[in-house]
């Protein structure tokens, strides 16, 4: 008897638990047993840490205190947690210091000095935790795109890129998108993605008319160096088409759409788990399969 994974490689890990931020806004005290939940679910292995804001780690300290189980049973492991920096440096020490009752799986930081931001890291972080820089969108435009990769590429440090939001304009369009991914894989900078991907695919929102980019065209677009190739897969609104290019990937291939494209923000772990479901790429059936 051998046992496929429940999760393929390319989703596993894939999406970091946003709940807490908007839209979703869903209350700490709710988010975290939530969370749990997600950490023993059947599809544990697509969910990355509980994403939680530097000014809400108190918060999150006392609703992970009262929601674990009783005196008399097991501890419950601690909770995987990714520190959320939108004040920039200044934050990070006091965020370290808050975040002591967590595992901490991972830091983003918000700035507009990558060189600034990297000195911080470099200075407070401790070597296994990972962080990725995020700079405002209107700093990547011309020059600026290449002279932040350029300093991130020579730091251990992935780079962090917003694909959504509130408001139409924080969603980059395809072209703005595709200099990001193919300017990351040009260097073989890794990258996460936030906002704005709960869904697989490309679409028009039919309540607030924005235009969302689908996750499954980032991750194919993932793998392109070339602008304009990566601003068509960007483009593509057939969730027929962008499966059967999935199921096309070679294991090194996915391999390669990973190491750049590690994670995204999602303040729904439900909403991409039933799309991929929908588009026969994710069965929640995790029986085991006899050898043939």
């Amino acid at each position: 008897m051998s046992t496929t994974p429940v999760i393929p490689p390319l989703f596993q890990g894939l999406f970091d638990d946003a709940a807490v931020f908007p839209p979703g806004n869903l209350p700490v005290a709710d988010a975290v047993p939530a969370h749990r939940a997600h950490r023993t679910a059947w599809y544990a292995d697509a969910v990355g840490p509980l994403l939680c804001g530097a000014g809400r780690l108190g918060e999150l300290a006392a609703a992970a205190q009262g929601a674990g189980p009783a005196a008399a049973q097991a501890p419950a492991p601690a909770l995987r947690v990714g520190l959320v920096l939108p004040g920039g440096s200044s934050e990070l020490g006091p965020a370290l210091a808050a975040a002591a009752p967590f595992e901490v799986a991972g830091v983003e930081l918000a700035t507009r000095d990558a060189r600034e931001a990297v000195a911080a890291l470099d200075l407070l972080l401790p070597a296994d935790v990972p962080a990725a820089v995020e700079l405002p969108r209107e700093l990547l435009r011309g020059d600026g795109l290449d002279e932040v990769l350029d300093v991130l590429v020579d730091s251990p440090y992935r780079a962090k890129f917003r694909t959504g939001g509130i408001v139409a304009g924080a969603f980059p369009d395809e072209r703005e998108l595709a200099g990001f991914l193919t300017g990351c894989a040009q260097r073989g900078l890794p990258y996460k993605c936030t906002a704005g991907l709960h869904h697989a695919v490309r679409h028009t929102d039919p309540v607030t008319g924005f235009e969302h980019h689908g996750f499954l065209n980032v991750l194919l677009a993932a793998q392109e160096t070339d602008p304009a190739a990566a601003a068509e897969v960007l483009a593509e609104r057939s969730g027929e088409v962008l499966a059967k290019a999935v199921q096309a990937l070679s294991d090194r291939q996915v391999t390669v759409i990973r190491n750049s494209f590690t994670a995204f923000g999602t303040c729904s772990i439900a909403e991409p788990l039933e799309d991929l479901a929908a588009l026969g790429l994710l069965s929640p059936d995790p029986k085991p399969q006899e050898d043939r």
